[in-house]
């Protein structure tokens, strides 16, 4: 029957989850190993509460001194201070890119593997560029990172987008079809935010530190990778600053990890500054109504038209599938207009009536909203 399922539905039995462990091992056993001030560091995955209070224990010159000797832990430590953090990766992406250039040219590679060296040079590359803002990054396998648009700490709305399959630090951004890609994602809804709520302090963030299932394969029709993409965005939202509310934009299967996310439980749930959440293109949230959903914020769905996810099975069955479809009127968000959008990847294009909506209700101008 689940072969059947997987026949019938488009889902292809195929799974590659074989890594290396890669420099972010190397990384977090020297940050075990080390010490500030005759101090033992934190545990990496300590409560974001906790990493904060460490780093407010630190002189700056500490704290910077911990950013040039571990940048690929505290790059990537939610609670540590924003600045620090974006400091921290810049060397981290140096780093990588010296490592990659490097195998360009290694003969013991094949060209294909030298071929992929040169991708990643180039893409460490563009993430260097002066202005950016790379709040995590680890290059370990497909890679991984976030970005921030705006100011992040001053912010009184913050944006969050949550991408689908094949997210990984290669596709982070595109330079053609570059609003199906979540640094063109999320600059797109920056700007249309910026214009639809000028008097609004707004930032918006690139989401992709969580390992994308990649094609619609079996990891894509199950939630054992939105479980664990779960887990690591409650901790960055715990770890944002400042007191903002927070909107997620969840396309695809970044709608099952907001899913997970929401549906929550006693010890891991999301905070309450997270007001409102967007699925678009969405498979299913893990649940069948939003109102089974822990959480406080508002749940809105959009669909466009000619977008094949409409084609999936929306149930669960043996582990496969993601619950009911978000759209329908018995799940019980509130439905958005997609006018002008198209497809599965044609959310977040400008001047089209999805991003319009998303950018209402990621300013709280909810009066501008759209619904069906």
């Amino acid at each position: 029957m689940v072969l059947v399922l997987l026949i019938t539905s488009g889902w292809t039995a195929v799974r590659d989850r074989h890594a290396d462990p890669g420099p972010r091992t190397a990384a977090l056993l020297a940050w075990k190993k080390g010490r500030i001030g005759g101090r033992a560091l934190p545990a990496p995955d300590s409560p974001p509460r906790i990493i904060a209070r460490f780093f407010q224990s630190l002189t700056a010159l500490q704290r910077g001194r911990l950013a040039a000797h571990h940048p690929l832990v505290v790059g990537n430590l939610d609670g540590a201070p924003v600045e620090l953090r974006y400091r921290a990766n810049r060397i981290a992406l140096a780093k990588a890119r010296a490592v990659e250039r490097r195998r360009m040219t290694d003969e013991r590679l094949t060209d294909e593997g030298r071929h992929e060296a040169g991708r990643r040079m180039h893409r460490f590359t563009s993430l260097m560029r002066a202005g950016r803002r790379i709040l995590a990054f680890d290059p370990t396998g497909r890679g991984r990172a976030v970005e921030v648009f705006g100011d992040l700490e001053r912010a009184q709305r913050v944006s969050i987008v949550v991408p689908g399959v094949d997210t990984d630090v290669l596709t982070f951004e595109r330079t053609r079809r570059r609003y199906t890609a979540p640094v063109g994602m999320a600059l797109a809804l920056h700007r249309s935010e910026r214009a639809t709520a000028p008097h609004v302090r707004t930032a918006t963030v690139a989401w992709a530190d969580y390992t994308a299932p990649r094609g619609v394969g079996v990891d894509a029709a199950s939630g054992e990778l939105a479980e664990d993409g779960a887990h690591r965005l409650i901790s960055f939202l715990r770890g944002l600053p400042g007191r903002s509310t927070v909107a997620l934009f969840c396309h695809s299967y970044g709608s099952v990890v907001c899913g997970v996310a929401a549906r929550g439980g006693r010890d891991e749930r999301l905070p309450d500054r997270v007001t409102d959440i967007t699925v678009a293109g969405s498979p299913g949230m893990r649940t069948d109504r939003a109102a089974d959903l822990d959480a406080r914020a508002r749940i809105w769905a959009m669909r466009c038209d000619g977008d094949w996810i409409a084609d999936v099975p929306y149930l669960e069955f043996g582990g496969l599938g993601h619950g009911a479809d978000p759209v329908s009127p018995g799940f019980g968000a509130r439905r958005l207009a997609t006018a002008g959008a198209t497809g599965h990847a044609g959310y977040f294009e400008p001047d089209t009536g999805s991003l319009a909506n998303m950018a209402a209700v990621g300013t709280g101008a909810y009066h501008r909203v759209h619904e069906l």
